[in-house]
């Protein structure tokens, strides 16, 4: 079995696992290696996995009737997402799609149950991981509709410095280039409304873009057009 390399500045969203529960998992789960633009699953199939990314990018997806795609999350090397439930069968609501080549490992449900019956301490920071994971999601929600399509995409840049930033001069630099049709994709808004809003924003000296990478100049004033309720990090992120 691939031996996993623990990397505590990656997975951000295995905050409340320990190296020793990461470990644990290593030798429940199975490797897949899935090539870029295939799915890990569909909406409407049944819910009964973790996937936890070795190595690669996988972008969650929801599709809406009037044929409007919104990512609700991106995953790095080191994060772990999926669903389960013991009480009653659930489907997928939304598509796993993998940005690149990835290495993939599959923790099935009806293992996972061994080793939490197994090892109390280890179902308790699944509830914590739980709980992180729905803290997450209602954050994000709750920037796209309170606050408008403005409100969102500042909501997404302050994500994005969290996960993907560094520092530059005065300013914070997003390591993540991403295109303004891709913005729109996490926000339910076109690349020519974005493309509007960012003007707006570089008009007012508190975004600019170098090389095709974002830089935010002022992160003060974007959170106060999205009324930011300053999160802690682990749940502000991408």
């Amino acid at each position: 079995m691939t031996e996993l390399t623990l990397d505590r500045t990656i997975n951000q969203n295995t905050f409340h696992l320990s190296d020793k529960t990461l470990t644990a998992l290593t030798e429940i789960m199975y490797e897949q290696h899935i090539e870029a633009g295939t799915y890990l699953f569909w909406e409407g199939d049944t819910a009964d996995k973790l996937f936890y990314i070795k190595q690669g990018n996988v972008k969650l997806i929801k599709g809406t009737s009037d044929g409007k795609e919104y990512i609700l999350n991106m995953f790095d090397s080191g994060d772990l997402f999926g669903e389960l439930s013991s009480f009653m069968s659930i489907n997928y609501s939304y598509n796993a799609m993998a940005l690149t080549d990835c290495v993939i490992g599959v923790i099935q449900q009806k293992d996972l149950e061994v080793l939490l019956w197994q090892h109390g301490e280890i179902a308790v920071e699944f509830l914590k991981w739980t709980s992180l994971l729905n803290q997450i999601t209602q954050s994000k929600l709750r920037d796209l509709t309170f606050h408008g399509k403005l409100g969102a995409l500042c909501s997404t840049l302050i994500r994005m410095a969290n996960s993907y930033g560094e520092s530059y001069g005065n300013g914070i630099r997003i390591t993540k280039k991403v295109k303004n049709g891709e913005l729109g994709e996490y926000i339910g808004a076109t690349r020519e409304s974005v493309n509007r809003m960012l003007s707006d924003l570089r008009g007012k000296e508190i975004v600019s873009q170098e090389k095709g990478y974002l830089i935010i100049w002022d992160l003060d004033e974007l959170k106060d057009i999205c009324h930011c309720e300053n999160c802690p990090l682990e749940i502000c992120r991408m």
